[in-house]
């Protein structure tokens, strides 16, 4: 079907269906008449620029959307990142990640046993989450320091799932439930990175985050203390924070000899940290050494009392002098296939949100902080892959939900690891303990691996330099801060999470509802360096030098707001940009939620500083509305007869990126108000600095982007003004700054040859130069500079050789590529003012 055929097929359908075409065209049915000298904007103009913008079509909507089979391939072959770097793996890589992988295993043994104790199941369930986060992980990482395995708050939570599901589902194990937890959790986190949702995080903001961790990392460590310090009472480890330090507290005297290896081994935890700290920077060519004996310090604490505890309770397995982990399984004897039912999945259905939450901050917030510090970047997308696999494989050998550990992280990043295969190192140590180290996790002090704990969720608590630092960025990000640790605190996890997403969600929403937009004014500046003017070139030089360029050179204009809100110097005074026109600019987006907000403001401001072009329009006094009541008699328009009347309106565009039909229909019903406020005008509206072609095509179907047509005879006369660029390198502006430095140079070779005596005296000699004809004098060589740059820049030569072309297309003449543009244009098409005429009868 040829074009013509469908263009009068969508025509006649158009017509059936009673749908409008594009209204308000100027090369349409309200085209301007060719005139001449008249209107710029005619046939002739568009020979010359030749350009006509044209729109977006839907299907190029559908084709930037819709993948191609290049884009199916790219995404399919990074789904498998480690492709990229696997062929060029090298013996220097694998001795990094062969010590990072060795250090990591060491510290994940003790850390993942632990940590098992926090989600309620007993310590090999640690070990099987630990060896396969880590063997997994790299075939789908983008970061080369994240480890993964299990965590703290997700232990923590997951403990609590555990024990609700203890009292609901009796005939259910523990870890049954917790790989149902992994299996579904990690689901639903491979689906996000399946689909590229990974983006999703970054609605979550640091202090939330930071706000998480802290309270987590308090709540953690008061949950531990009736472990460590051997606290025979029977209350809760499960309640809110200060609850549980409250019971701690109040049964302290209830303490029994725990407390001496728990207190200690937490103690002498600190003390190796700080001994090897300060040896670091005594001895800073022994760094690396203070730094291999501080990571190990967990390793050494826990394998020290671990001999004490055998010692003592060597011969009293039946009744040991105090808590000990106790027997651990060798080997994989828990791995089955995951159970997962409704009956299961609706016991921990509602803290399911908190759990995906949980594995989401935790692992894109630590893998992206390391990132850049280490100078790479991650794909978050393709991390929550990696997370998800993890969890849904990890279940089949009994391991529980997993994610990125801040701890773990740090460490291998110190330790050199080079590429994400460090994992299977660590894999493989933890393989090792499994299978050969039970029989020594034994006697481990159950008072040692909660100092363990509270020592390593020290370092998740925010400081209080770092809080400051909140409060100087934003003061209303370290209220939420606060918030959400004091919730976490009294509540519970949850809680504090949901508090300080839905806090910071609700914030982001008000600032852009309520975005504030900025009535903005002319100022005419000048750069100067210390009382030096820079001259167009970038150079500088006195002011009062003969070579200085001319004020009219150096100076422009550009627009502040006209209240100084954006902390210039009240002592500029910003000017009006002209009486009648009005220059506003969006400063969050303009989309549903604020178009009212601004909106309002700017119709506000248009009726408190001007006036109606025709005040007497009312006949009757029945006639004017309700909130635009009559003077009282005998006094007429007074206050309001020396204001402007409304000539146009100048919106500032560059922080929107998209409109919606809600906000371009609060335009068009802004435009009809002014437009009867303007009456028998009308309000010419100019858009600047548009950065979306679907922007423009949703503003032209409303009817903006060229002149508004009067109701009578079409709109009068006008002159549309344009932005023009050079093209065709050799007709640029800097060809011709190139040919006029050698016409310079060439003239002062002139100069210095007549200086040199070839000719002595006054006399004028012609040098043709590309057509022009030029003086050169040793009397007066200043005045032939000035005369060479004038002919230069007014000969026929020059202009004949410049080519340009417009910008933006011509048939959208009121969008403007600046507010300078912009601001001509409205000068150039204004009506000039009329004085008020007189009333016809008296009101």
């Amino acid at each position: 079907m040829s074009q013509d055929l469908r263009n009068r097929a969508g025509q006649g359908l158009a017509k059936v269906l009673g749908i409008k075409m594009p209204y308000r065209d100027p090369l349409g049915a309200h085209a301007d008449p060719v005139t001449r000298g008249e209107s710029t904007f005619s046939y002739g103009t568009v020979d010359t620029y030749s350009y006509l913008e044209p729109e977006p079509t839907t299907a190029e909507w559908f084709k930037e959307i819709w993948p191609s089979w290049h884009d199916a391939g790219v995404y399919f072959y990074s789904l498998f990142p480690f492709l990229s770097w696997i062929t060029r793996y090298n013996m220097q890589w694998l001795m990094g990640d062969l010590v990072a992988g060795v250090t990591v295993g060491a510290v994940v043994i003790p850390q993942g046993m632990a940590y098992a104790k926090l989600a309620e199941l007993p310590v090999q369930y640690g070990l099987y989450s630990s060896f396969m986060g880590v063997l997994l992980y790299w075939f789908f990482a983008t970061s080369k320091d994240i480890t993964i395995g299990p965590v703290a708050v997700m232990s923590t939570l997951t403990g609590t799932i555990v024990l609700q599901a203890e009292a609901d589902l009796p005939d259910v194990p523990g870890h049954v439930v917790a790989s149902c937890l992994a299996l579904i959790c990690g689901a639903i986190v491979c689906a996000l990175g399946l689909l590229r949702l990974g983006f999703i995080v970054d609605f979550i903001p640091l202090p939330a985050i930071s706000a998480f961790m802290t309270g987590s990392a308090l709540n953690i460590a008061s949950g531990q203390f009736k472990k460590l310090l051997g606290e025979s009472a029977d209350f809760s480890t499960r309640d809110s924070t200060y609850m549980m330090i409250i019971n701690s507290l109040k049964y302290l005297p209830t303490a029994g000899i725990d407390a001496a290896l728990g207190v200690t081994s937490l103690a002498m935890l600190y003390m190796i940290r700080s001994g090897c700290n300060y040896g670091a920077r005594k001895y800073p060519r022994r760094a690396k050494l203070w730094f291999f004996a501080s990571t190990l310090r967990t390793v050494f604490v826990i394998l020290f009392y671990t001999m004490i505890s055998a010692a003592v309770n060597l011969h009293r397995k039946d009744n040991p002098m105090f808590d000990v982990l106790g027997s651990v399984p060798r080997g994989f004897k828990d791995a089955s296939v995951p159970v997962v039912n409704a009956r299961i999945i609706k016991t921990f259905a509602s803290q399911l949100p908190a759990c995906v939450i949980v594995l989401l901050i935790e692992h894109i917030a630590i893998s992206k902080s390391f990132g850049r510090v280490n100078n790479y970047t991650i794909e978050p997308s393709q991390e929550l892959v990696g997370i998800g696999v993890t969890n849904l494989l990890g279940p089949f050998l009994g391991a529980y939900p997993a994610t990125g550990s801040f701890s773990r992280t740090a460490i291998k990043s110190k330790a050199g690891v080079r590429t994400p295969l460090a994992g299977c190192i660590t894999a493989i140590v933890v393989l090792l303990a499994i299978y050969a180290l039970t029989a020594v996790f034994y006697y481990i002090p159950q008072a040692a691996l909660s100092g363990v704990i509270i020592h390593a969720v020290g370092d998740l608590i925010t400081p209080p330099n770092t809080l400051y630092q909140f409060w100087r960025v934003s003061p209303l990000d370290a209220i939420i801060f606060m918030v959400g640790v004091l919730v976490t605190v009294f509540t519970s996890i949850e809680d504090g999470i949901y508090c300080t997403i839905c806090i910071s969600i609700a914030v982001l929403l008000f600032r852009v509802a309520k975005a504030r937009g900025q009535f903005l004014g002319r100022v005419t500046i000048h750069s100067v360096v210390g009382d030096h003017l820079v001259q167009g070139d970038g150079k500088y030089g006195p002011g009062n030098s003969p070579d200085a360029p001319t004020e009219d050179e150096n100076r422009r204009s550009i627009f502040l707001p006209i209240n100084h809100t954006d902390g210039s110097n009240p002592e500029v005074e910003v000017e009006q940009p002209h009486p009648g026109i009005f220059i506003y600019r969006f400063s969050e987006g303009f989309n549903y939620p604020n178009a009212n907000h601004y909106t309002d403001s700017l119709v506000q401001a248009v009726f408190r500083q001007t006036r109606r072009t025709n005040p007497f329009s009312y006949q009757r006094p029945g006639d004017r509305p309700w909130n635009d009541p009559a003077p009282p008699k005998g006094k007429g328009e007074e206050a309001r007869s020396q204001r402007p009347i409304l000539r146009a309106i100048i919106l500032d565009f560059s922080s929107v990126n998209n409109v919606d039909v809600t906000s371009i229909q609060n335009l068009i019903d802004v435009r009809n108000q002014l437009d009867l406020y303007a009456s028998p005008r009308t309000v010419q509206w100019h858009f600047a600095h548009i950065n979306n072609r679907w922007t423009k095509r949703a503003l032209a179907a409303a009817g903006f982007g060229y002149p508004t047509p009067t109701s009578d005879d079409g709109f009068h006369r006008w002159k549309p003004i344009f932005s023009v660029a050079e093209i065709e390198g050799r007709a640029s502006a800097a060809a011709h700054a190139e040919m006029v430095n050698n016409e310079q140079a060439h003239q002062q070779a002139v100069k210095r040859d007549l200086e040199d005596g070839i000719k002595q005296g006054a006399h004028a000699t012609e040098h043709e130069t590309h057509g022009i004809d030029i003086e050169a004098s040793s009397d007066n060589s200043s005045a032939q500079d000035d005369k060479l740059h004038r002919d230069l820049k007014d000969s026929k030569a020059y202009q004949n050789r410049r080519k340009v072309a417009v910008v933006q297309g011509i048939n959208r003449p009121f969008f403007h590529i600046d507010l300078t543009s912009a601001l001509e244009s409205s000068l150039a098409n204004s009506p000039p003012e009329e004085p008020i005429p007189e009333p016809e009868m008296n009101l």
